[in-house]
């Protein structure tokens, strides 16, 4: 509340909020760069206009409080939605989270084993490779011949980039190709989903939102 010229408090304005006309996202994610700067590129792809009617915030926190700073977060529950964004990579209690997310509304875009496997679709194909500093190298080494640069985890243009050299509807494709495999298979316990992602699943419902 604020305080008028007398010094007393004044009431909370009752007037209602206003809902983004195409969703508000809440994204939560344990690291301090990469998804961010990736999540960020893609929000700022968009054009000014469509950015006026959809919302992208993205925060950090450790991977044991993703799911407490969803609940914690102070937006209307009514017209939120609220994502966590992480990769198996060492997390031991990486089912137990997105369980645990799902069984509370939260919504989960994991990849496994990192999220260089999702960037990998971006150039057509999703290697079997089970351990994250593996398939980083190998990722680094395919981002250098497809773009001519060096592959940063901090770059803060990487949507961009990925952009650039690949495609984004085949990475769609692709990451749900991997993801319907497993499900055919019986496979639904993450950790066992390797190479696989469910990261697509936010990049094609906000892409599907905002088509122009």
């Amino acid at each position: 509340m604020g305080r008028n010229r007398d010094g007393r408090r004044e009431p909370r304005s009752s007037a209602p909020k206003r809902v983004p006309k195409l969703g508000y996202y809440f994204i939560v994610t344990d690291t301090e760069e990469t998804e961010k700067n990736y999540l960020y590129g893609l929000r700022d792809s968009l054009s000014e206009e469509l950015r006026d009617h959809i919302v992208i915030k993205v925060s950090q926190a450790r991977t044991d409080k993703l799911i407490e700073t969803c609940e914690q977060a102070s937006i209307d529950p009514q017209y939120r939605q609220c994502w966590i964004v992480f990769d198996r990579d060492q997390v031991k209690d990486f089912d137990r989270i997105i369980a645990e997310a799902e069984h509370k509304g939260i919504r989960v875009g994991w990849s496994n084993p990192c999220i260089e496997i999702w960037f990998d679709a971006y150039f057509g194909k999703m290697p079997n490779i089970q351990v994250s500093v593996r398939c980083c190298q190998d990722f680094c080494q395919r981002f250098q011949e497809k773009t001519g640069q060096k592959y940063r985890k901090s770059d803060p243009d990487i949507y961009r980039k990925l952009n650039q050299a690949g495609d984004e509807a085949e990475a769609i494709r692709c990451a749900q190709r991997q993801w319907e495999q497993y499900d055919k298979e019986g496979e639904r316990i993450p950790s066992r989903m390797c190479p696989c992602t469910t990261l697509h699943h936010l990049v094609d419902e906000i892409r599907r939102k905002t088509v122009t």
